[in-house]
């Protein structure tokens, strides 16, 4: 049995699936993040997956490592907004924050 392009579109799906969930259903913001990441996770297997079966050469392996590059200062900058919160609130519950919103 090959893997082919549809195994991976399969796994990318899961993976954004289970990521959308995160974000939706979770209250902590951690939690929030790591859905994103898992939503970034799988447009990086997307993207690996359409550059070797579509025969794009290395686009999709480029766009992937800035893809991870912005994963890594997203989760920088939310981390710290969820220290601030967390040192402002007590609680990083995503629900419970209403000052933000003026």
């Amino acid at each position: 049995m090959e893997v082919g392009l549809s195994h991976f579109l399969v796994v990318s799906t899961a993976l954004f699936s289970l990521g959308i969930y995160g974000v939706v259903t979770r209250k902590n913001a951690v939690m929030v993040l790591m859905g994103i990441e898992l939503i970034l996770n799988a447009a990086n297997i997307n993207f690996i997956a359409f550059s070797r079966y579509g025969n794009f050469g290395l686009n999709g392996q480029a766009i992937a490592l800035f893809v991870i590059v912005l994963a890594a200062a997203e989760a920088a900058i939310a981390l710290a907004i969820v220290l601030n919160i967390y040192k402002t609130y007590n609680h990083v519950n995503v629900d419970e924050i209403e000052d933000l919103k003026e």
